[in-house]
């Protein structure tokens, strides 16, 4: 089949807004190779044998001890996954790598080096460095024997990170850039050898560009201040770094000067796919933690694990977790798809992966938000079931709740990344590459007709589909009546902004859920697929009143008079799910996850 055949049958960035998507179109952990459930498993021992026995020792910033555990994960292969064969890497595809983020995720600070050292750390130059650099950095990077950083943020320049204030400048002899600043909060920054460090240039004429250049350790003029100290992920070296005419050869310039924004930018849509699936690693090592913990904990004679309470708890958080892994890997297969299209079609692989990334820029940043919020809903409940013990430094649960905290924070904070959410949507809308205005005028005319209420025969799933296509609606609805009545102002308005994200979120969400089930229906059963069902519906029936608040909350703000009316009749008949049981569907869940012990949906 030729690549432009392909093209026709990939979904779009942010089209699923637009379009019905079909569960054999759409990916599912199930699916996972043989080879992929062993590098699985290689994850999972790992972290067990090298990691979890020694946590409070990382958490020590024990000398040369995260150093060692990077080395080693890269003796084992761990590092290597998505590098091309050319520099020593595997050359697995884009679902491998995300498998590795997400089972090393669950390793407390050592998975923030480590995806620090693969992504930011080692990707910028993989994907903009010359072949030079490429053969110089990317084989040491790749093994451990060498780790990455990334200097981006500044004391001052932190979501606004184009606003930098370090500086470099040409040397007389035309031979090295003299940089002069200061970076913070660098990841691995105590102890890697090579960093991506962003600059602006300024020449002669005051004019100043955004530039990438690799240093390294030992750079004349290139120092790092002391261990930050920090309330959580204490094991993971964060530092300053100062740079007092630093000497940085003119051949470590990364990309062109003055595009360094490229770099920070692309890399970040990969790393926000990542966050979601290390903070997924993490809530699963939270929630089998939690389970094990209510079912030995007694209270008035019985396991607090036979208590509705903590039976709904325990539902609800692997409610959360099955719709993140769903959401997930329907994405990542689209970067892979994307990336493969781009490769057949010439395109290198660096710009492949770039542009696959980039195409889907939306669902990372969607990702991001839910998957770190995820893992904040995990934690906490996990220590709430953990009650006293939870607040208790000898639990594991109290550590996970202190490390948690930071997802929210980098690769973008939430705040920042909801507001891309609905700007690149709309962006994508004005330029054309993506067609918005038709279903939304659709809605417009089915808002003004008479409620379609079905014929009765309904197929398995038809309402639950039916409910995720008026999801839909209501976004193109609130939004399209937003951007009209505030047009050039809704920039400013970011708390509208942020509620129609909230609503695209959970609609991705719960789609993504929903296309799961299909799956798993088709391929095993309604019988067999009855607790999968369970799980779905119940996200489904919260995903309608959710919807409904953050539409309301939006259109409370900018409509008024009969236009408010109609939108709020509307948005009513949008979200409106049927009468539905979710204590007894959560308690099923929950009874499920009880006896297994484990995460297992």
């Amino acid at each position: 089949m030729s690549a432009a055949n392909d093209t026709k049958e990939l979904i779009k960035g942010a089209e699923w807004l637009i379009k019905e998507s079909s569960p054999a179109s759409t990916f599912t952990s199930e699916q996972f190779n043989e080879e992929e459930l062993m590098i699985r498993d290689m994850c999972t021992q790992f972290l067990a044998a090298e990691v979890m026995p020694i946590l409070d020792r990382i958490d020590s910033l024990e000398e040369g001890l995260m150093k060692s555990l990077v080395q080693k994960a890269g003796d084992q292969g761990l590092l290597a996954g998505a590098f091309p064969e050319e520099y020593g890497g595997l050359g697995k595809d884009f679902i491998t790598s995300t498998i590795i983020n997400e089972y090393l995720g669950a390793g407390h600070s050592f998975s923030v080096a480590i995806a620090a050292h693969t992504g930011i750390g080692t990707l910028p130059i993989l994907y903009f460095g010359t072949e030079e650099q490429k053969q110089k950095y990317i084989p040491k990077l790749i093994t451990g024997e060498w780790a990455g950083a990334y200097g981006l943020t500044e004391p001052n320049a932190g979501s606004d990170a184009l606003s930098s204030k370090t500086t470099a400048k040409l040397s007389e002899d035309g031979k090295h850039y003299i940089l002069n600043g200061q970076k913070c909060w660098i990841t691995n920054g105590g102890f890697a050898q090579v960093y991506t460090v962003f600059a602006r240039v300024v020449g002669e004429d005051g004019q100043a560009g955004f530039t990438g250049f690799i240093v390294e350790r030992g750079t004349e003029g290139f120092t790092n201040g002391p261990e930050e100290h920090k309330m959580g992920i204490k094991g993971s070296s964060t530092v300053q770094l100062y740079f007092q005419d630093a000497k940085v050869p003119v051949e470590n310039v990364l990309g062109e000067i003055g595009k360094g924004h490229k770099i920070a930018f692309n890399i970040l849509n990969i790393g926000r796919l990542k966050l979601c699936a290390a903070a997924l690693g993490g809530a699963k090592m939270a929630f089998e933690i939690s389970v094990q913990y209510a079912k030995t904990r007694e209270q008035f004679k019985q396991p607090i694990a036979n208590f509705g309470a903590i039976k709904h708890k325990i539902a609800e958080m692997a409610i959360r977790i099955f719709a993140a892994e769903s959401a997930l890997y329907r994405t990542a297969k689209w970067i892979d798809e994307w990336e493969k299209k781009l490769l057949e079609e010439g395109k290198p692989f660096n710009e492949s992966l770039l542009g696959a990334a980039e195409e889907y820029a939306i669902e990372c940043a969607i990702l991001k938000v839910y998957g770190s919020e995820l893992l904040d809903f995990v934690v906490d409940e996990g220590v709430q079931i953990h009650g006293g013990n939870g607040f208790s430094a000898e639990y594991n649960i109290s550590r996970a709740y202190r490390d948690s905290r930071i997802n929210r924070i980098y690769e973008g904070t939430n705040e920042i990344n909801r507001l891309l959410t609905l700007d690149m949507t709309l962006k994508r809308a004005m330029q054309g590459r993506l067609n918005l205005m038709g279903p939304a005028m659709e809605v417009q005319k089915e808002l003004m007709s008479i409620p379609d209420f079905g014929d009765g025969d309904e197929t398995p799933f038809t309402a639950e589909r039916k409910l995720i296509a008026n999801f839909k609606k209501a976004i193109l609805m609130v939004s399209g009546a937003a951007v009209q009545k505030l047009m050039m102002q809704i920039e400013s308005e970011q708390e509208v902004l942020m509620n129609i994200a909230d609503m695209a979120i959970q609609t991705f969400h719960a789609e993504s859920t929903l296309l799961r089930v299909m799956k798993i229906a088709e391929e095993k059963g309604i019988e067999k697929a009855a607790l999968h069902i369970d799980i779905m519906q119940t996200y489904l029936y919260d995903a309608a009143d959710t919807i409904n608040k953050s539409g309301k909350d939006a259109v409370n703000a900018f409509a008024e008079g009969d236009e408010h009316r109609m939108i709020l009749m509307g948005l009513k008949r949008f979200t409106k799910a049927g009468p539905f049981n979710a204590k007894a569907a959560r308690r099923r869940i929950a009874d499920a996850a009880l006896n297994s012990g484990k995460y297992h949906f």
